[in-house]
Order: structure tokens, then sequence, then C-alpha cells
């Protein structure tokens, strides 16, 4: 397991360019108001760091101790207070609403039990306080795109570090007990996992 999980740390490095590529516009006028306490979960290699504002205390929670090594690189030069955790999403070990965002970005894909998370999401926010993410969702019901989600979810979870390809979580969102979520769908381009959403959810 732990090989496993270094090799996916370095497979996930080489995809940061793609990433950048893909949601950089997307990610810098999503996080561009960050202020307080962000709580980022699974944010791996560090690939949202460039767009993070300074002057923030940023807690990464990353249970995969292999990511640390590529991520505190780019934490150096930052004016940012940061912590490096191995809390799993749905156990942050924070106290209750004593944080001013959360950020998940193509993460919900892969926790383990998302109502859980989406749970715990709300439990650490501050009333007001906002969920931004970026995920990749199951295609509309009926869709050839959606069958062919399902049909390569046995082979794709384990290789992908538990991704579900048909997991639909906008409507988990939607149904997670969020004063408001506001979304907006793209589709990235990607083969299998083209439908995203981008948005906020409110506590």
């Amino acid at each position: 397991m732990s090989l496993y999980k270094k090799l996916f740390a370095h497979s996930l490095a080489l995809g940061d360019e793609t990433q950048h590529r893909l949601y950089g516009d997307r990610k810098r006028q999503l996080f561009a108001d960050l202020e307080g306490t962000v709580v980022e979960i699974g944010p791996g290699t560090g690939v949202n760091l460039p767009y993070l504002p300074d002057h923030i205390r940023w807690i990464g929670l990353e249970p995969n101790r292999h990511m640390h090594d590529l991520l505190r690189p780019k934490l150096q030069g930052r004016e940012i207070d940061a912590e490096l955790r191995t809390n799993p999403a749905q156990d942050t070990g924070l106290p209750d609403a004593s944080v001013d965002a959360v950020i998940s970005t193509l993460v919900l894909c892969s926790v383990p039990h998302l109502d859980e998370t989406l749970a715990e999401v709300r439990r650490i926010l501050r009333p007001g306080g906002r969920l931004y993410f970026i995920e990749h969702v199951a295609a509309e019901p009926g869709r050839w795109l959606r069958w062919l989600q399902s049909g390569i979810r046995p082979l794709w979870q384990p290789l992908a570090d538990g991704c579900r390809p048909d997991r639909d979580t906008g409507t988990a969102l939607d149904q997670a007990g969020f004063a408001e979520v506001n979304v907006e769908r793209f589709d990235s381009g990607l083969p299998v996992v083209a439908p995203h959403i981008i948005g906020t959810a409110v506590r």
C-alpha cells in the first residue's frame, strides 16, 4: 500500500501542468477573495497553492504522506501560515465552526463516504463560511457517457486512488444542508470525466 501511495503521488505530480492549463483561470477567479483560516482537503502535490492569496492561514489535510515532500517546496517564499496534517476529509480533527473556507478540487470523487465528508465540512465552517469546489461529476442519466462511467468504475477506482467517475457530487451538495449552493457546469474536454462543476456552498 505504501508503494502504491508513493507511486500515485509521483504520478499525480506529472499531471500538475495539465491541471494548470485546464483549471488555472477558473481557480484564479474562484479563490481570489479567500481570507482567514482556509482548510484544503486532499491538497495532493500543492497544485492549488499558486492560486491562493498570501496572508491566509492554510491547513492542508493530506492523508498520503508521500504528497507532503512534493507539496512543501511550493510553500517556500509564500506569506502563508501553513500547516500540513494527515487527517482524512471526513474526520478533520478541527473544532466546530472554526474555519472561514474549505477548498476541494477533484477530491470529492474519491472520499470513501461523501455524505460524511460534506457533513464534516459544514461542521467546521463558521456561519457564512464557504466550501469552494471544482469537481468532475457523473454525466446526466441516460447519456452514453453515464453508462461508460459506471461501466469503467470497477477498473478506474482502484487505479485512481478511489476516484468514482460516476459519483453525483452535484446532487450530494444540494442535499447536504448548506444554506446556499451556487454551481456552474462546464465541460473539461477530458475523456470519461468531462462533466465538471465549479462553485461555492455556504454554511
